[in-house]
């Protein structure tokens, strides 16, 4: 504004043998095991970590905790980040400030699932990608191209048309289409005094678009950088008409399935989060409210995604090493020329001031904001996130990122 499955040995007992002689079917039970042991190794990866000494797994410093403070201070019931180096996710650094829940004042939890907003726009352009290198569609294709029967293609006065638009302008924001969740109707609805009412009401793909219709466009396709939704919600279109299923049924086939990211859901229309989980709040008519439940179809392929900070990290550390895609759509999506600068294809760079940049996303919607970034391989990686919808100083979010990556010994 979802966790790990894992794969299932199939040896069975060698029923032609039980008939045999002892020593065959001892033999038999020997096979079986030379194959089951390496199986187990190669793919039970907690089961492997629990058997690692203590004393031997060195945890990253606990560098975020005053920015994370900060955060607090500046207005969050709760902060929390997890820290990744070099790729060693069982000694990952989780840190915590403030609350998860104002009223038991229960701390956040390494485990809780929140609401990610826009992080959703990286899994969606991840697809879209893939779908460029499997050759279904190009990036220099009209989205009307590809779009399902009976999606609007343009304003009824022609100013905004999805067949002048291109995939690579959808996906760095360059569409120049209006922002539906700018709409004065929606914010006063589904982020100001209309919240508690509109809050469960049901949003389709087709409504939020025509929203965005019947508003003039900001620039012509591919004038300038202009951060909107309306994009991605159109993406998700897009990966339905290429595919023939919904954009996260194919995150789900391609990205979590594969990467194990069983904490990472696509909740549609249902208001709830999994379990464990905090709470939420917005700052409405100068008081907190309670916003952890919602009906998230009002971002949809924007910003629904529910997830884990563990997750986030698995997920970038595996995007920014090139398990998901090829080395030219890795390059593309790495690419911020035509936005200069400012935005490549569903990833962005921010350069720190001591001179490293990081690749990552951000994302916020009712009640959750949360970012992740990571260097230029995945094997460094920052996941944190507060429990109200942003941040009240941005400067603080980069400073939590400068704390762990300019570190002398990051």
């Amino acid at each position: 504004m979802t966790r790990r499955s894992p794969h299932r040995a199939a040896p069975t007992a060698p029923t032609a043998l039980t008939t045999a002689s002892p020593v065959y079917a001892a033999l038999a039970w020997i096979a079986a095991l030379a194959v089951l042991v390496p199986f187990l190794t190669g793919c039970a990866g907690r089961m492997q970590t629990r058997s690692v000494p203590p004393e031997t797994v060195r945890q990253p410093p606990a560098t975020t905790v005053p920015a994370l403070r900060v955060l607090v201070h500046d207005g969050a019931p709760g902060a929390a980040s997890l820290i990744t180096r070099d790729g060693r996710f069982w000694a990952s650094r989780f840190s915590t400030s403030g609350v998860a829940d104002l009223h038991t004042g229960r701390p956040m939890d390494r485990f809780d699932h929140f609401r990610a907003g826009s992080l959703t726009k990286t899994l969606v352009a991840t697809v879209v990608l893939q779908l460029v290198a499997e050759r279904k569609l190009s990036l220099d294709d009209p989205a009307s191209a590809h779009l399902p029967p009976g999606i609007p293609h343009r304003a009824p006065d022609g100013r905004s048309n999805l067949r002048k638009v291109t995939i690579r302008q959808l996906l760095d924001h360059t569409s120049g289409l209006f922002n539906y969740t700018q709409d004065r109707w929606f914010v006063r609805q589904l982020h100001g005094t209309g919240f508690g009412v509109h809050r469960y009401d049901t949003h389709t793909p087709i409504q939020l678009l025509r929203l965005a219709l019947r508003h003039r466009p900001v620039a012509a396709p591919g004038a300038r950088y202009s951060y909107a939704n309306t994009n991605y919600l159109v993406l998700g279109l897009v990966i339905q008409g290429v595919t023939g299923h919904s954009y996260a049924t194919e995150i789900r086939r391609r990205i979590l399935l594969p990467a194990g990211l069983s904490g990472t859901s696509f909740p549609g229309h249902d208001p709830a989060l999994p379990r464990p989980h905090g709470r939420a709040y917005s700052r409405i008519g100068g008081r907190e409210v309670d916003s952890t439940f919602l009906d998230p179809s009002l971002a949809g392929a924007a910003g629904e995604m529910v997830t884990t900070l563990d997750d986030l990290n698995r997920f970038f550390a595996a995007l920014l090493s090139g398990k998901f895609l090829a080395p030219r759509q890795m390059a593309e999506m790495r690419d911020e020329q035509g936005t200069g600068g400012t935005y490549g294809l569903g990833l962005y760079a921010t350069r720190l001031p001591c001179g490293v940049t990081v690749w990552g996303h951000n994302g916020d919607i009712n009640g959750s904001f949360a970012e992740t970034a990571g260097t230029a391989d995945g094997r460094h990686l920052v996941s944190y996130r507060v429990n109200t919808d942003s941040l009240a100083r941005p400067a603080h979010g980069t400073a939590l990122l400068e704390a762990e990556f300019c570190r002398a010994d990051a």
